[in-house]
């Protein structure tokens, strides 16, 4: 019964579930179709006669010639694909139809594709020694028909993607679906599109769920999964909880990203999750990255996963070139302060000569980091939490980018009222600022999430990249991870050290794994590539190994650091953060729960605080930080339990204290 008719009748979902409880009505589920999508498809009219039709005209338009050389270069393509391309209006196509030029047909869209994925052809591989040996080891695994874990740790262009697809293809051959999780909304187009072409034709199709699909959409896709109608699943980490049934694999792309873990209620990791929903249903789950995270790799090292290694690129394609710029030196040399060091421009310069393409990466949204005055030294800050806020110069005011509360851009300090006001340290807005004065005939666009709000927002621009018609792409760390672009020759990481002064025992690990990373995109295709990474602390191993692109040499230091102060891999943790709008009741309830820990304080387990967290108040609430340390998660687990049933006794609201167990932030 639909919700209005229930109305009518004055029954609400609980009263009509009660009725359903005491067998006096009964629920049924009805599906309707919608009607299919279609795309209209144009194609040039090779029959004969066209020609003479063409040479009748007395003189050919320019924009005839362009519909006409596009087509013949690209064939057949979507309407919408064609107006863009070849640079003409509707009108032109509908004159050229008439005329007998062209010829158009409807296709009928499968229910996951999209038209962004018209004329799309599968790159064909060959899989070399190291690929076959690791698919090998996977298909023995499937053999074995329980439940493992793989680490598919492979170099940036090693061909992992083709490995994830070869093992979805045997998995599906045996009757059973799969889930590929990817860390960015972005991944999902490149994944999702490999995936209808190779599993769209043969098998029911393929899904994609993420936070980006309007409403209609993600529940098209779901019920797609509910009903069997895709076998795949592809999306960001809510995805793991897709409605498959019979799973078989469970892939985890880049698998240390931060981006698998819920910050908010409830917390959780899909990594940690697909592990254990692999286990659950006997099924296999392949982690893959060329950065896995300490405790995956420490896992895979202590033979509690099985690793699989793939030490080269595919095609014996040389690693890029990764060079130092340090900006001390380069200061010194030209007494300028420039995000685009003299190294990058000459570099980006060279690229445009060549006709190749150009990565910049600066890890920071906005256009400054904050808002200082030149008289008192005062910043800008939030009235809900306790940061800095971002100058957005495009939208003209300031942003906070955790509460996202917003103000005008001040005139004067706010404190003393001086009319020096500074703008503070550069973002993705200011870069592309820079280089748009710098190399004014360049073809330059932004990908961050000022820039990419929606799925077509993402579709478009990295379409543009991939397709020639940009020349550098600036962006944050979302242009680091999984995107295959042939033609960049040349990467800059602009700030490569700043996230190296957080207070978080894992910043050397996240700047590894991003110079890493975003090092990888670089020299993908024929072309050699060249990786310039711009620091003032280029004597940091994370960074030197980074440049080395050398893994194992960076796990080994990094854990001797973990070992000698007891942080994960090899010790448990849990962060416990009490909240409260009231800085008197955050205090208070901080120092009852404080008496509590304290009795559990020893060898085995180590507390530490309470004390204020490094932000000390977010969205409104005063913030104060507990840390626990244990090498036994059992009893972490179990001092936590009795943590929650001491609040109950003290009349402190659940809600006031938050746990996180394994947190990937301390912040």
């Amino acid at each position: 019964m639909a919700s209005a008719s229930l109305a009518k009748l004055g029954l609400d979902d609980a009263a009509l579930q009660r009725l359903r409880r005491a067998g006096l009505v009964e629920i049924r589920e009805s599906m309707r179709g919608r009607k299919a999508r279609t795309l209209r498809v144009i194609a040039w009219k090779a029959a004969a006669g066209v020609a003479e039709k063409v040479a009748q005209r007395a003189a050919p338009d320019a924009k005839t010639g362009r519909v006409k050389a596009t087509l013949e270069a690209r064939g057949p393509l979507p309407l919408a694909r064609l107006l863009r391309v070849a640079q003409v209006s509707r009108s032109v196509i509908e004159r050229m139809l008439r005329d007998g030029l062209l010829e158009s047909w409807e296709e009928r869209l499968d229910p996951a594709e999209d038209p962004f994925d018209a004329g799309y052809a599968l790159p064909a591989h060959e899989l070399n020694a190291e690929q076959e040996s690791a698919l090998k080891l996977v298909r023995a695994r499937f053999e074995l028909g329980e439940f493992g874990v793989l680490l598919l740790h492979g170099v940036t262009g090693s061909g992992k993607t083709e490995i994830y697809m070869r093992a979805v293809q045997e998995m599906l051959a045996r009757g059973k679906t799969a889930i590929i999780l990817v860390p960015e909304i972005a991944l999902t187009l490149w994944i999702g599109r490999q995936c209808r072409a190779w599993f769209g034709a043969r098998f029911e199709g393929v899904a994609v769920l993420h936070s980006a699909l309007s409403d209609i959409e993600r529940a098209r896709e779901w019920w797609r999964v509910r009903n069997g109608e895709a076998r795949v699943v592809v999306g960001t980490r809510s995805a793991i909880f897709a409605p498959l049934e019979n799973l078989g694999l469970i892939i985890v792309d880049e698998e240390q990203e931060s981006s698998y873990k819920q910050e908010e209620t409830p917390r959780y990791h899909g990594r940690d999750v697909a592990i254990v929903r692999a286990k659950l249903e006997n099924a296999v789950a392949l982690l893959g990255s060329a950065t896995p995270s300490l405790e995956t790799y420490h896992h895979a090292r202590s033979g509690k996963y099985e690793l699989l290694t793939l030490a080269s690129r595919v095609e014996q394609r040389a690693m890029a070139s990764v060079e130092i710029v340090d900006l001390r030196e380069d200061f010194a040399r030209t007494h300028q302060t420039s995000p685009i060091s003299s190294a990058l421009h000459a570099g980006i310069a060279k690229c445009l000569v060549q006709k190749t393409q150009a990565l910049v990466l600066i890890n920071r949204r906005g256009y400054s980091w904050s808002v200082l005055c030149r008289s008192c030294g005062a910043s800008v800050q939030c009235e809900n939490c306790s940061i800095s806020m971002t100058h957005h110069k495009q939208r003209n005011r300031l942003e906070c980018h955790y509460c996202g509360s917003l103000k005008p851009i001040p005139k004067q300090c706010p404190k003393c009222q001086s009319k020096y006001v500074y703008f503070f340290g550069e973002g993705s807005e200011h870069l592309e600022e820079r280089l748009r004065k710098e190399f004014p005939g360049a073809r330059i666009a932004r990908l961050d999430r000022d820039t990419t709000r929606t799925k077509r927002q993402y579709q478009e621009t990295l379409g543009a990249f991939a397709a020639g018609a940009l020349d550098i792409l600036v962006g944050t760390q979302m242009l680091a991870k999984g995107h295959d672009f042939q033609r960049v020759t040349l990467v800059g990481v602009v700030s490569a050290d700043s996230s190296l002064s957080l207070p978080d025992f894992r910043a050397a690990e996240r700047t590894f794994q991003l110079l890493t990373q975003v090092a990888g995109r670089a020299g993908r295709g024929e072309l050699p590539g060249r990786v310039l990474i711009q620091t003032y602390y280029p004597e940091h191993y994370a960074i030197q190994d980074a440049v080395k692109q050398d893994y194992p040499a960076f796990y080994e230091r990094e854990t001797q650091f973990r070992r000698g102060m007891a942080y994960p891999p090899f010790t448990s943790l849990a962060n416990v953060i009490v909240r409260d709008t009231g800085l008197e009741k955050a205090i208070c309830w901080s120092r009852q729960l404080s008496e509590y820990f304290s009795a559990h304080d020893g060898k085995d387990l180590r507390i530490l605080g309470p004390a204020a967290a490094p932000i000390a108040k977010l969205k409104k609430e005063h913030r104060f930080q507990f840390l626990l340390k244990s090498p036994k998660r059992s009893l972490l687990a179990r001092v936590l339990g009795g943590a929650m049933t001491y609040l109950e006794l003290k009349n402190i609201p659940e809600t006031a204290v938050l746990v996180d167990m394994d947190p990937l932030s301390l912040m």
